[in-house]
């Protein structure tokens, strides 16, 4: 079954986000990696941002404006599984270009942290890269970047965000989500960007199903770069005798859905709350090129914000792609860019 996207909405979207006048800073897609990007883009600020991030370049803008690609796909054929599948939803001619773009503009970090299981304190050093920008819905940022009451617009007390700080979208994302949101019928406060550096690189299965993301949320997950299976299975079910809908459900082989640069998949309605999703390690094939995954979400309360920093920023220094050496190296001065 297929999802379609009209004509006219794509027409009205494009309208929307014609970009302003900038002089354009073209990577060709038949062009070295390492071709350098050009200086003269404007660029996204922040005080928590450790170096400046460049706009997207016009060209990249203006094709992201015929997204989706192709028409989303609904998968519902399982029990409490609600996908919609683009392949692609970023037109294939600029996925490269702009996986090439984020993994060299953006800042990530390593993430270490502690937790405790049976009374025993285990450190945890997570297997990608990690960053993320956002606020949640009791908040909101300001053109300039700062915090104010989402309610009275009024600034926030220095205390309500004691373990973080909270960062704007840069550009470059923001663009993506709101076209995204578009397509999706949701709205997003949240940006979360993983890298997959190769296939030793992985994250287990897991659901987003926390209380601060509200009931039945909409999570969009784009994939650039590398090609990395993206397996689903059901949460297991307390056996019932005699019960074949419950027997069936636990024995259900993993869906796998080969996710490719520029791909999509929304999961939504009670996809979280009854199904566990995970990138598995590979060996040979793509996964050594390194895979870039975004998803937008949307934090219902503070707790999502102070959870979604410490995971995925942390304390841990700042790293970025190095084009000479091919891989994320740590980050000091903005000389070293």
């Amino acid at each position: 079954m297929s999802a379609s996207v009209s004509t006219s909405k794509k027409r009205a979207l494009t309208d929307f986000f014609s970009p302003a006048s900038q002089k354009k800073a073209r990577i060709s897609p038949q062009a070295p990696e390492s071709q350098a990007l050009s200086t003269d883009l404007p660029t996204s600020s922040h005080s928590t941002y450790p170096f400046p991030i460049p706009h997207l370049p016009t060209h990249i803008s203006e094709t992201l404006c015929e997204s989706p690609s192709e028409e989303g796909r609904i998968i519902n054929d399982q029990p409490d599984l609600n996908l919609l599948y683009f392949q692609p939803f970023v037109p294939r001619r600029i996925e490269k270009e702009l996986f090439q773009f984020l993994r060299s503009q953006l800042f990530f970090y390593r993430v270490q942290y502690k937790i405790k299981r049976g009374g025993i304190e285990t450190q945890i050093n997570t297997p990608r890269y990690t960053t993320v920008f956002g606020i949640d819905e009791s908040s909101k940022l300001t053109s300039d970047g700062s915090i104010v009451d989402a309610s009275t617009s009024k600034p926030v007390t220095s205390d309500k965000y004691p373990t973080c700080r909270p960062r704007p979208m840069p550009q470059c994302l923001h663009e993506l989500r709101k076209i995204t949101e578009v397509f999706t019928e949701s709205t997003y406060n949240f940006c979360l960007v993983n890298y997959y550096a190769n296939g030793s690189d992985s994250i287990s299965y897991h659901s987003d199903d926390e209380r601060f993301l509200g009931p039945e949320p909409a999570i969009a997950s784009f994939s650039f770069g590398a090609k990395r299976d993206f397996l689903m299975k059901h949460k297991a079910v307390p056996p019932k005798e005699n019960d074949p809908v419950v027997d069936g459900i636990n024995n259900m082989k993993p869906l796998k859905l080969p996710l490719a640069s520029g791909d999509m998949v929304l999961m939504r309605g009670r996809t979280q709350a009854n199904w566990l999703h995970s990138i598995p390690k590979r060996k040979g094939g793509e996964s050594d090129k390194g895979r870039i995954n975004i998803t937008f979400r949307k934090a219902m309360v503070k707790g999502g914000t102070e959870n979604y920093y410490q995971y995925n920023v942390g304390k841990g220094e700042v790293w970025k792609w190095n084009e000479a050496k091919r891989e994320m190296r740590p980050w000091q001065t903005k000389e070293e860019v």
